[in-house]
């Protein structure tokens, strides 16, 4: 598996389970979670399942995940 700096193509992560929310709907505008070997977490749009995945540390997305538990990006529903 290639070494993931910051991003990658999706297709190129072979071999690793993505995931969404039991939220999602069904016309397929999800976000898909998967963890990496190296612990590392990749993101992509599932519209674009061969598109760019974008890798995180799980640090950075346990901060994201705490922030919208605690409601800081509501306002990004809002018009």
């Amino acid at each position: 598996m290639p070494h993931a700096y910051n991003g990658m193509a999706a297709k190129d992560l072979q071999g690793v389970v993505w995931r969404k929310s039991r939220f999602s709907n069904s016309q397929g505008t999800c976000v898909e979670l998967a963890k990496l070997p190296d612990g590392d977490i990749a993101v992509r749009n599932s519209r674009f399942p061969e598109g760019p995945a974008l890798v995180y540390t799980p640090a950075e997305v346990e901060a994201m995940i705490l922030g919208v538990k605690a409601g800081e990006f509501d306002d990004l529903l809002r018009p």
